[in-house]
């Protein structure tokens, strides 16, 4: 015989929605269900906005929370069966506060983070939050943390490095460090050093260097290496310019087709 049915209240300010509930049980799907639906969840809504703002502080608004912790509450009244004898207060709570954990698990992650890691964060958050409100509350260390929660000290770090995978900071955001005051993120960011090119293009002619007379090695040397013009160039060599013009072009042709000969092959 399933128990008798109990009243749907924990608090004395809880809304009284017993009858409802009972009466429910009895209802075909249709307009006066639904109705009746709607009925129960306006009367607990603010107790599912109230859950909501608990969650206020880590990074979500407060409407999407609301509609996050509505719909929990949508789901514990559908499934809710006050003769099985249960407080409905007891049943929703749970039920609306998982709806909104699974929302940040899901939902709220700027990048991939594994399940595991997710749940290491959520534990070493609490934790930290119990041994920061003891009466001699100070702020935890990570190894303290480690031993209340039964953790190495090694996941508590991968806990907190999970935190930041929150949210994202757009690189128009200004940067945080003294040294880049007043500047944003983007202009403190490296970029690619044009001497990684020049470094690829002497190692792809090096090979074919050795292959060149003494006299077409020093005057590729005096020219990229010295910065020399080709009149000084004539002078250090005791040449006229035009010869050394002739014999810089004809030297570096060969070197390209080279170069790239070998690169098709």
């Amino acid at each position: 015989m399933p128990p008798s049915p109990v009243t749907t209240r924990v608090h004395d300010d809880s809304p009284d929605t017993t009858g409802a509930f009972l009466r429910l049980q009895n209802l075909p799907e249709g307009h006066e269900r639904n109705r009746l639906l709607q009925e129960i969840a306006a009367a607990w809504l603010p107790m599912a906005h109230r859950i909501a703002r608990g969650y206020r502080e880590r990074g979500e608004s407060i409407e999407d929370l609301q509609q996050v912790a509505a719909l929990g509450l949508t789901k514990a009244i559908k499934r809710y069966d006050p003769r099985l004898g249960k407080v409905f207060e007891t049943y929703a709570v749970p039920t609306i506060k998982g709806e909104l954990r699974r929302h940040f698990r899901d939902y709220m992650w700027s990048v991939h983070v594994p399940r595991r890691v997710q749940e290491l964060r959520n534990q070493v958050r609490r934790v930290r939050q119990e041994l920061a409100q003891e009466p001699r509350g100070h702020e935890p260390t990570r190894s303290e943390i480690a031993s209340r929660a039964g953790l190495s000290e090694q996941e508590v770090n991968e806990a907190f490095g999970a935190r930041d995978s929150f949210s994202t900071l757009s690189l128009d955001a200004p940067a945080s460090s003294t040294e880049g005051a007043g500047a944003s993120l983007q202009e403190l960011l490296g970029a690619q050093d044009p001497a990684f090119d020049l470094v690829l293009e002497r190692e792809s002619v090096r090979p074919y260097l050795s292959r060149l007379s003494l006299r077409e090695r020093r005057m590729l040397y005096l020219r990229f290496f010295r910065g020399m013009t080709q009149g000084m160039i004539a002078d250090e060599l005791g040449v006229s310019q035009m010869h050394v013009s002739r014999l810089l072009g004809r030297t570096c042709a060969r070197l390209r087709r080279e170069v790239l000969g070998s690169a098709l092959a």
